[in-house]
């Protein structure tokens, strides 16, 4: 039983004498963080599945019904602050109502902007903004620019 309590004794004053010497974990120096290093890369598209997407050749608009989709889409633009693409605008007219609606085609220029970080996924940002920019004809009820704040 001795040589425990001495064992014991010894190894409490070690302990003792490296607290001392290091410093208790409140008194040490706080490592320190490197800075927060912007995204380096390119936004994305956060589509109805909540999946990201790069350059899509179809985007649903619509997803809760799927009314208005983007179609054929052709990237000439796609970096950290902008993207750029044409394609078709397919929208149901829904006459005489939506399920019996008929789709009609719309040449459309599509702009995406404003990247922010992704809330769903960290690291990760996604364009937060989609405007759409009708040249020819367009649905009855779109004015020739429209602009929509994009989900996340």
């Amino acid at each position: 039983m001795g040589g425990h309590r001495t064992r014991t004794a010894v190894m409490l004053g070690v302990a003792l004498g490296v607290t001392a010497t290091l410093g208790t974990a409140s008194t040490a120096p706080a490592a320190v963080a490197p800075p927060a290093a912007r995204q380096t890369s390119t936004p994305v598209l956060v589509d109805c599945l909540w999946d990201p997407q790069v350059r899509p050749h179809d985007f649903i608009l619509a997803c809760g019904d799927g009314n208005s989709r983007l179609l054929s889409l052709k990237w000439d633009r796609w970096d950290a602050d902008s993207a750029r693409a044409t394609g078709v605008n397919a929208v149901n007219d829904c006459k005489p109502y939506c399920a019996a609606g008929t789709f009609r085609s719309y040449r459309v220029v599509v702009r995406l902007d404003q990247p922010k970080p992704w809330e769903k996924r960290a690291g990760v940002e996604r364009y937060g903004r989609i405007t759409l920019e009708y040249p020819g004809d367009r649905p009855a009820q779109f004015e020739r620019v429209v602009t929509y704040p994009l989900w996340d």
